[in-house]
């Protein structure tokens, strides 16, 4: 199941790291983004 949603995520979500984002100075929904983006991706591994 995660390695479909991450399949969809790499299609749907936009990748911060393309666009050298800082993390420091990322809005709270980027972080969130991001964080659900390293949760699947993460899960998806195992």
């Amino acid at each position: 199941m995660f390695k479909i949603l991450a399949k969809i995520n790499k299609l749907v979500l936009p990748s911060f790291s393309k666009q050298q984002l800082d993390l420091a100075k990322a809005s709270k929904w980027q972080m969130a983004i991001i964080g659900f983006r390293y949760y699947v991706t993460t899960r998806a591994l195992v």
